[in-house]
């Protein structure tokens, strides 16, 4: 496994690497400083997991995952100075899969990074499954792509995994509170302001009219269900 990690604090640095090599004794952690150098690793590297500092002095970390965003799905952990709750719904928003506050236990880092990567390594289907649904929109379960009218749609993980639960129970309403412990995990299992972000995001992307959606419906007060034919 190969981590890219984006912060101009070498002790910080070197606490992840340790913190890693623990659970993952064949981990490959390269640092950069520089955002801009990070995003060109980002491609270049294909790195299995990306923590960015929030306090970057040479580029606005939002800025950065947005940038990474456009080209890449990778998993990625936004390191904060200090976390709110308005800190990690825009840090989320911009495209970030996770926020850990620093100073972080390892113990803390270590399980984040695990769910993290069962979350989105570990998606429903069978892995060689590819579907197909309404003729226009294809779902691969084995590259973790989805295609709209033939072209790629670019997904987050996170987005990715929770477009999944949705499609794996089309036409069954899905909860909040069960979507929040699927995707997320439970310790998110009471804020749902993050599935609601999440769908707005799928519907933008994957509806042609976002404001009617056809395929990501809205149960009022209850949750959201896929509604698709399936081929």
């Amino acid at each position: 496994m190969k981590v890219l990690v984006i912060e101009d604090n070498q002790q910080v640095v070197r606490d992840i690497s340790f913190c890693l090599q623990v659970r993952y004794p064949e981990v490959i952690v390269v640092s950069v400083v520089d955002g801009s150098k990070g995003i060109e690793m980002v491609e270049t590297e294909s790195p299995d997991l990306v923590m960015v500092d929030s306090s970057l002095p040479s580029m606005n970390t939002l800025d950065l995952v947005n940038e990474i965003r456009e080209f890449s799905d990778v998993p990625l952990i936004i390191l904060c100075d200090v976390e709110t709750d308005m800190d990690r719904a825009r840090d989320l928003e911009a495209g970030a899969d996770d926020c850990v506050a620093k100073p972080f236990s390892p113990i803390e880092l270590l399980a984040r990074v695990r769910a993290l990567l069962r979350r989105t390594q570990g998606v429903g289907f069978s892995p060689e499954r590819s579907i197909s649904i309404g003729g226009e929109l294809t779902i691969n379960f084995a590259t973790h792509e989805v295609f709209l009218s033939g072209e790629r749609v670019q997904l987050t993980p996170i987005e990715f995994h929770l477009l999944s639960e949705l499609v794996r129970n089309n036409g069954r309403v899905l909860t909040h509170s069960l979507l929040l412990e699927k995707v997320w995990g439970s310790e998110y299992a009471n804020d749902y302001s993050f599935v609601k972000k999440y769908i707005y995001r799928l519907r933008s992307k994957l509806e042609y009219d976002s404001s009617k959606p056809q395929m990501l419906l809205t149960e009022r007060g209850i949750g959201y269900k896929f509604n698709g034919p399936m081929q």
